[in-house]
């Protein structure tokens, strides 16, 4: 349910009638949260509510987008919903991880408001282990796409323009039978469920996920939503003169809570 920020409590159906509606899969490496706060920082979006749901792990801490001590102490909880209207965009951040067996109704949560928002379509950012890949998926890019039937009918030309890698399907019984394709989506969370929910209910909803492992996937968080901006243009891109080549770093506004990404450093009484 959403609680707007200008109300104490309850819930209301915002109309964000006609925007896209922004969101991670809590997925390998968090790569989807990443790019979501990149996106949120440097479009420089403003709050406009909570994600109230018991499905998520409960989380508080201070805003993860502080730019001075004035905003510093704002309390953040674990899903919050930001806009910004002059583009039609709607963004919800997820911050913690599911309860056990809570995906599905998560997943049903979500996509009723997405209908009674009027949301015009979904942009699900993901990840899939980099080491399950099957030998076709080994090739070329590590970034791949997915639409539900109402979505390719819209814009499934223009992926085709773009030279986007659909996200192939793979065999159910490998090494027994090949015929019966499947999509296998492993450590991606939410994303396989809330997609295939989507194509059901005919609901516009796309993923843009890339192949990973678990580490340092800030970089990882950098290619995808260049990924996503090749598309959507959420940001003219930066050409750097020196080799004509578009220098990720450069384009994006990274959030002040990224200083603890790894957690605070060794204190040096332990020496």
């Amino acid at each position: 349910m959403f609680v707007p920020c200008d109300r104490g409590g309850g819930s209301a159906a915002p109309d964000f009638k006609g925007f896209t509606l922004l969101m991670p899969a809590v997925s390998v490496g968090n790569v989807g949260q990443l790019a979501i706060d990149l996106v949120i920082s440097t479009l420089d979006m403003t709050k406009v509510g909570y994600f109230y749901t018991d499905c998520l792990v409960p989380m508080v801490g201070n805003n993860p987008y502080a730019t001075a001590e004035e905003n510093s102490t704002e309390l953040s909880i674990n899903a919050e919903v930001y806009s910004l209207p002059s583009k039609k965009l709607v963004v919800l951040q997820i911050r913690s991880p599911f309860i056990k067996n809570k995906y599905r109704p998560f997943c049903e949560t979500l996509l009723s408001w997405v209908k009674s928002s009027k949301c015009a379509r979904v942009v699900l950012l993901s990840s899939s282990h980099a080491y399950q890949r099957d030998d076709e998926q080994l090739l070329g890019t590590p970034l791949r796409y997915l639409l539900t039937p109402d979505l390719e009918k819209a814009v499934g030309g223009h992926m085709k323009e773009l030279n986007w890698k659909e996200m192939e399907r793979v065999a159910a019984y490998p090494g027994i039978s090949d015929t019966e394709k499947v999509l296998h989506i492993p450590g991606g969370g939410i994303t396989k469920l809330l997609f295939t929910e989507s194509c059901s209910e005919g609901i516009q909803m796309a993923v843009l996920l890339k192949f990973c492992s678990e580490g340092d996937n800030i970089p990882d968080a950098f290619v995808l939503v260049n990924y996503l901006n090749e598309w959507l243009q959420l940001i003219k891109s930066e050409v750097s003169t020196s080799n004509n080549s578009t220098d990720p770093s450069s384009q994006w506004k990274i959030p002040s809570s990224w200083r603890l990404l790894f957690g605070n450093g060794l204190p040096p009484a332990l020496f």
